[in-house]
């Protein structure tokens, strides 16, 4: 039964909020499974697992949750498997699902990540002392801003750079009714203007904080095809890679880290793509400080090394350019870490099933999803299509 076809059948978010009081982690989730369950026009009896993501359980000092969630998640009497790679778990937990799917185990297997971050303070959670391990004592935007500046120094980048994504994708979040930071009337002069706290990196170019969850319905090519049979499209998964490495290593690299290249390489090549700038017809990367665009349009192949930058100046990361780039807002506009890979994973899935409402990108056939976490050393990503692969 093994190397199955698996393809998104459906996806389901929660809206993106700095603080849901009115629900339980448990009510959280259940909104975003219901609407993926709808949206695959599945029930209960249809789900054989359940793979659920989150980050760190000091994010908001409840520890191991799903054990007391396992009947909100509807997974009693099913197994339920609990992923966890820091800030790019919403993705490893879509391709840990999938290749469930693919190798024949399950089915269809329902697929969830969250954050109600509101419970507790994700700065302080990083800042906890680990045994053996170098402490931090920072937060993200102070671990990575020296990350970004020598980026700037390596490629010769001018500092408008990051304004100009987070301008961009906010302006894409505005057209996402489910985005945390609704800013329509955002402009380069007003990110410039907002207040630095990281240099170089601006308030507006700053993720926020959000709570939130996002769910998908996988499922083998039986399941799609029930689907596609109503005349509904499916987001066939193409190729999926993870890659890990150490926080710190004499000469690691943490502009274009190793663990990155090496995924995205062996992403294109499982997916039987020579040329991912003129194949991929958007993409949807894990950018939750604005310069991380240009960085990470590097690090997985898009362009050479200290080119990234021009790509995003001559606007060809908008909807509307050669390759668009978080339409939804991406983390910029929302952010629930544990979900934010996975609501990266989950949209361009809604592009090729062009379910994306007012930020669909026009005649998108075939996506990325990315995400990274922790000290840049944890990489999840997929390829997936409206077309059925070619390649397997």
């Amino acid at each position: 039964m093994a190397n199955q076809l698996a393809a998104v059948l459906g996806t389901g978010q929660t809206h993106y909020v700095a603080k849901r009081h009115d629900v339980s982690m448990a009510g959280l989730v259940r909104e975003a499974i219901d609407r993926a369950m709808e949206d695959a026009r599945v029930g209960w009896d249809d789900i054989d697992a359940v793979v659920i993501g989150k980050a760190p359980d000091l994010f908001e000092g409840s520890m191991m949750p799903e054990l007391a969630m396992s009947d909100a998640l509807g997974a009693n009497g099913k197994p339920l498997l609990r992923v966890h790679t820091a800030g790019s778990v919403g993705g490893s937990t879509a391709v840990v699902a999938s290749s469930l799917v693919k190798a024949g185990v399950h089915k269809r297997v329902l697929t969830v990540a969250w954050e109600k971050q509101s419970e507790s303070n994700a700065m302080w959670a990083l800042s906890t002392p680990i045994p053996f391990n170098m402490p931090v004592g920072a937060g993200a935007g102070g671990y990575f801003a020296p990350h970004v500046r020598s980026y700037i120094r390596r490629s010769g980048a001018p500092e408008h750079i990051g304004a100009m994504v987070a301008v961009k994708d906010r302006l894409n979040g505005s057209l996402n009714p489910y985005a945390h930071l609704q800013q329509p009337d955002i402009t380069l002069e007003s990110v410039q203007a907002s207040q630095m706290l990281w240099d170089p990196i601006r308030y507006d170019e700053t993720c926020p904080s959000s709570d939130g969850a996002c769910a998908m319905v996988i499922g083998n090519e039986e399941a799609a095809e029930r689907v596609t049979a109503e005349g509904r499209e499916v987001a066939w998964i193409h190729a999926t890679a993870m890659r890990t490495e150490p926080t710190t290593f004499s000469g690691r690299d943490q502009v274009n880290p190793q663990a990155g290249r090496d995924a995205a390489a062996a992403l294109w090549e499982a997916a039987g793509i020579k040329d991912p700038l003129d194949e991929i017809d958007v993409a949807e990367i894990y950018v939750p400080f604005s310069w991380f665009e240009p960085m990470w349009l590097e690090n997985l192949g898009f362009v050479s090394e200290g080119e990234g930058w021009k790509l995003t100046e001559a606007g060809e990361t908008a909807i509307g350019g050669r390759l668009p780039l978080n339409a939804s807002g991406g983390v910029l506009s929302s952010n629930p870490i544990g979900a934010s890979g996975m609501i990266r994973f989950a949209e361009s899935a809604m592009q090729v099933m062009h379910r994306a409402g007012d930020h669909q990108v026009k005649d998108a056939r075939k996506a990325m999803g990315h995400a990274y976490g922790g000290g840049s050393q944890y990489f999840s990503m997929w390829v997936v299509g409206s077309d059925r692969p070619d390649n397997q």
